[in-house]
């Protein structure tokens, strides 16, 4: 029977945000999402690919196969990157369908101990308690600044950590102080003012890229805007989402609905392609909530990522030259889930001197996607290495993009296989805006 003919007897009583029959149905099985999909690419196993995904969600749904290790490792190593639904001619909304997948992996099969309570700690305290991100950022910090860091990697220590120690070089500088020394302050316009918007820090990412933040207000400040910092944000929710933890997604969602629209703001600003793609689906998260929905909507409305923003205004030029080979790598989220793709581009091209070049294959994922390259860090490695290949092919000085988790997995990737040729090795990474940030310094400087 096919798939779609068995879709119709999905099974009831079933967990309410479990993959739904309606979204199922959408997909027609024609493959094309096959070679878009990184770990299809990779593996070349259909049960890996977008297709062969669904067909197993629909045989949970109808009882026609168990929810076993088979099926958990399946979706589990799913990036999320939602490339299949820019290739799918069909209007497939995968992202949705793994989420619900792993919603309902998540009600129905806990990890053994201590991983479950681990996972509870980390998703269910420590990225919602901003004063424990900053004591362990302030503690990551003296162990990077203090010289620790470099005399464990040396000591040949983090082999003996098995998987930990395989991870490690993954671990991003903590920064001091941290963003969350911003909240509940003003940055008036350099100028007179166009625009008053809303800057949304995060979690983990005003730890480790407060410098990326600051940058952030700098140029949206050169660009006429009043920037706002509210006090009562929280984390977007976004791992949240993706790991499958929908209900503390929406207490979430609904936080940051009433923190940014209790004042007018002309829009609420991301730097985070990641973060961006489930902010503004926080109409579709809050979709059954009566009191929320409406709202919700307002709120996306108004959410734009930096380089949408910056890219739709009368960009302020007064820049100074930066004479560097640039080429630029897709987020994931930005580019197949916000479909942000040409905005970055622009204002890379848009700053004096720059040389931009095209990365092959730019919009295929590094294999970041979250913390997957943390749980599933030999796929991401392996991702990661037909990345860089890609990305060495150009003969790049630096590498630009636009989410703080790709530019950790793509600083790692330059360190691990860097091109010989280049002066710069291991080739720096940056976001768009601290480009922009740097350009707009350089004028100054002339």
């Amino acid at each position: 029977m096919a798939a779609s003919e068995t879709a119709l007897r999905v099974l009831g009583g079933r967990h309410p945000d479990a993959p739904q029959q309606k979204d199922l149905d959408k997909c027609v099985h024609c493959g094309l999402c096959l070679n878009a999909c990184p770990t299809y690419r990779e593996l070349g196993v259909e049960m890996d690919s977008p297709r062969g995904r669904i067909y197993q969600m629909v045989q949970v749904a109808t009882g026609a196969a168990p929810m076993d290790e088979g099926y958990l490792e399946h979706m589990a190593l799913c990036l999320g990157c939602r490339a299949c639904e820019t290739a799918c001619p069909s209007g497939v909304e995968y992202g949705k369908l793994i989420e619900a997948a792993r919603t309902e992996i998540q009600a129905r099969v806990k990890k053994p101990f201590p991983w479950q309570q681990i996972e509870d700690f980390a998703f269910g305290t420590l990225l919602v308690t901003p004063w424990m991100l900053r004591f362990i950022g302030f503690k990551m910090w003296l162990y990077q600044k203090s010289g620790l860091e470099g005399l464990v990697r040396s000591s040949g220590l983090l082999k003996l950590l098995g998987p930990l120690g395989k991870i490690e070089h993954l671990t991003p500088e903590a920064q001091l102080p941290t963003f969350f020394s911003s909240y509940g302050k003003v940055f008036f316009a350099q100028g007179p003012r166009k625009y008053r918007v809303a800057m949304l820090g995060g979690c983990i990412a005003n730890v480790f890229f407060a410098r990326l933040h600051e940058a952030t207000v700098r140029v949206l400040q050169k660009n006429g805007c009043e920037v706002v910092v509210p006090a009562a944000q929280v984390c977007c929710g976004a791992l949240h989402a993706h790991a499958g933890r929908r209900e503390e997604a929406r207490a979430l969602a609904r936080q940051n609905v009433d923190a940014l629209l209790a004042t007018n703001f002309d829009a609420i600003i991301s730097n985070t392609g990641g973060c961006g793609a489930t902010l503004k689906e926080y109409h579709e998260i809050l979709e059954h909530d009566a009191a929320y929905h409406d709202k919700a909507k307002l709120f996306v409305a108004k959410l734009k990522d930096v380089n949408e923003f910056l890219a739709s205004i009368d960009l302020n030029m007064n820049m100074g030259r930066i004479d560097r080979r640039i080429t630029y790598q897709d987020s994931c989220h930005l580019c197949h889930g916000q479909k942000v793709k040409a905005a970055p581009r622009k204002l890379l091209k848009s700053i004096p001197g720059l040389d931009f070049v095209e990365m092959p294959a730019s919009d295929v994922c590094c294999g970041s996607a979250g913390i997957y390259n943390v749980i599933e860090n030999e796929m991401a490695e392996q991702i990661l290495s037909s990345k860089m290949k890609n990305a060495n092919s150009v003969f790049p000085e630096q590498i630009a993009s636009s989410n703080p988790g790709c530019m950790i997995q793509l600083a790692a990737g330059c360190k691990l296989h860097g091109n010989e040729k280049l002066k710069a090795n291991p080739v720096p990474v940056m976001h768009v805006v601290e480009l922009l940030d740097e350009a707009y310094r350089n004028s100054a400087k002339a």
